[in-house]
């Protein structure tokens, strides 16, 4: 039998079905040499059964033992006990240079033949899935397994374990922050599988967790011979933005930096850095969460027993700014010993809000010492002290009536404040800006840091208040418009705002009134808009509330109701006049109506006469 041979699918040599392995089910036994066609069927049935029981009965995706049955320079000719042999590429052994022929290997079939009736063998699939496997038993039972570190890659390192890539987090190197990854490439070390992903087949190994057991025990040490006040020396293991870890040998304490040093660092590494030797104090400790707070200041006496000891309220002290917050400043005076200089301390102006507009960090300024509690270890500061208040005799300064020329110093919905000098402010209410104008906001009147005039109306010396007005700096004109703006009277005006409940008009003298919305419709039917012209009637003047209100609609009703009232008069009178015509014309019917009636009542008498003078007349012929 050869390869070139067929045989018909799952039929034995007289045509009938049979169970042929794999490999057998082409070949035609009906074919071939005349020795072939010489077998009987039962003995044709035994030689099939023989071929079976020789070959492996293999399956696609196994791995299975082979030996080497050749080597060539570019494959390597492997024989897994199958009718064939299969053949893999050299490459796949190059961990082997020492191969030779007879060597047994692991290789996985990747198919039992494919169209040429090939074998096709790989052993770096083999090594894979077995590597699996082996990560996969170590994950599950906890075992520990070796690897080789590949390469260094973003957050960690690449393991190698058996041709399979797993993750090395940089976090479970060491139980100290590892800062240089690169001397880890090319070793090989232990590890144990913390995480697999069977689908993506990707495996995250940890090298710590094996050092970690080792260093529980010294931690436990540790920790039962710790007492608070423990004087101890360690390494600085990590910095933070808020603070350092340091390593007492098995176990570590956060070292804030609150409690570095007695004045204020901004960061830990102005006082020290990586790999430095610390003496530090216990300050406490837990020992259940195995968490320790360490101080390096308090190894030191607080400088506020020695820096204190001349300070006294009153004093004249001068500091540096170390920090500017939203409700005030805090100065050192020396080394951690600082004083809050309150934002309303820093100036006689009511209206400093932002004490970074006054004072910046790391400016050295002088102030007064307000109060001090060395108990406490808290100081109030003043800057403004160090001034002349400026309320002081603030009548004689600025009599009511008084006018003068100030800055524009803040805007509110209901006026704005006004600086006549140092630490005085003075609000001119919105209502005082104008004696003709409505005005919602201050802005539509004036501007931050403009110069304006104004008048000073009132002082209130113990609420710090002064009521200023701008609009008094002219004579009120309502006297002169009551004469002009009666009631009644026409105005040519401009629309200048259109709102929901009806429009501004300005009039001459830069007057303004209120139109409501019936009252904007023009005699067509349509509203006034902004910057029309147009005649207005007063309708209501209020020189009191100093309010006006005007309608345009009237001025065209009324010429309307004229022209009405014309025409009702014109109608009265031509009915009035075909009311006279009618009777006239009655009587003159009338009179007609009587003449007929008296020609008729003339002829009836004719007639009666007439025959009364016939019957007369009959008689006598009659009696003739």
């Amino acid at each position: 039998m050869t390869e070139n041979q067929t045989i018909t699918p799952n039929q034995g040599p007289t045509g009938h079905p049979h169970n042929t392995p794999a490999g057998q089910a082409d070949f035609d036994w009906s074919t071939g040499s005349g020795k072939f066609g010489n077998y009987s069927s039962e003995e044709r049935d035994r030689m099939e059964s023989m071929y079976n029981v020789s070959l492996n009965n293999v399956q696609s995706n196994e791995v299975v033992k082979a030996i080497v049955a050749g080597i060539s320079e570019r494959d390597v000719i492997l024989n897994i006990g199958f009718k064939s042999d299969g053949m893999v590429a050299r490459s796949e052994f190059r961990d082997m240079p020492n191969l030779a022929v007879g060597d047994e290997v692991e290789v996985l079939i990747i198919n039992r033949e494919d169209a040429n009736g090939h074998l096709l063998l790989s052993r770096k699939a083999a090594r894979i899935m077995n590597a699996w496997e082996r990560i996969v038993k170590a994950h599950q039972e906890d075992l520990v397994i070796q690897g080789k570190v590949k390469s260094r890659t973003k957050g960690g390192l690449v393991v190698e374990i058996d041709g399979i890539e797993t993750f090395l987090p940089g976090s479970q190197i060491d139980v100290k922050p590892v800062r240089d990854y690169d001397q880890y490439v090319g070793k090989t070390m232990e590890f144990k599988v913390v995480k697999i992903n069977p689908v993506l087949r990707n495996a995250v190994v940890s090298h710590k967790i094996l050092i970690e057991s080792d260093i529980e025990a010294q931690k436990v040490e540790i920790m039962r011979r710790m007492e608070k006040g423990q004087v101890l020396e360690g390494t600085i293991k990590n910095m933070t933005d808020f603070g350092v870890f340091v390593d007492l040998g098995g176990v570590d304490g956060l070292l804030h930096i609150t409690d570095m040093s007695w004045g204020r660092i901004s960061h830990p590494s102005e006082m020290v850095k990586l790999d430095d030797k610390v003496q530090v104090v216990v300050i406490d400790f837990d020992d259940e969460r195995k968490r320790i707070s360490l101080g390096m200041k308090q190894l030191t006496p607080h400088p506020w027993e020695a820096a204190t000891t001349n300070l006294e309220t009153g004093s004249i002290i001068e500091g540096k700014v170390v920090t500017v917050a939203d409700y005030g400043a805090f100065l050192e005076v020396a080394p951690g010993v600082e004083g809050l200089v309150h934002v309303s301390e820093m100036s006689w102006s009511q209206h400093l809000r932002n004490p970074s507009d006054f004072i910046k960090q790391g400016e050295v300024v002088k102030a007064v010492v307000l109060s001090i509690d060395k108990e406490e270890r808290k100081m109030s500061l003043g800057i403004k002290q160090l001034t002349t208040d400026p309320w002081i005799n603030i009548r004689e300064k600025f009599p009511v009536g008084t006018r003068l020329t100030g800055k524009v110093r803040n805007l509110t919905n209901f006026g704005l404040f006004v600086e006549l000098g140092e630490g005085v402010d003075g609000l001119v209410h919105v209502s005082d800006l104008s004696w003709t104008k409505k005005i919602n906001h201050p802005s539509e009147f004036v501007k931050k840091d403009q110069m304006l005039e104004v008048v000073v109306l009132d002082i209130d010396t113990e609420a710090r208040r002064l009521s200023l007005g701008h609009k008094q700096i002219e004579e009120n004109p309502w006297d002169t418009f009551s004469t002009i703006f009666f009631e009644n009277s026409v105005h040519q005006g401009t629309v200048v705002t259109v709102e929901e409940k009806g429009a501004m008009v300005q009039f001459a003298y830069g007057v303004e009134a209120f139109v409501p919305k019936k009252q904007m419709l023009q005699a067509d039917g349509k509203p006034l808009k902004v910057e029309d012209k147009a005649d207005f009637k007063i309708i209501e003047f209020n020189k009191e509330n100093r309010r006006i209100v005007a309608s345009h609609a009237r001025t065209w009703q009324e010429a309307k109701d004229k022209e009405k009232a014309g025409e009702e008069q014109e109608v009265a009178k031509y009915q009035a006049k075909a009311t006279q015509d009618a009777a006239s014309e009655s009587g003159i019917m009338g009179e007609l109506s009587a003449l007929s009636d008296l020609r008729e009542q003339i002829l009836e008498g004719e007639q009666k006469a007439a025959e009364e003078a016939k019957r007369k007349l009959d008689e006598a012929r009659g009696e003739a």
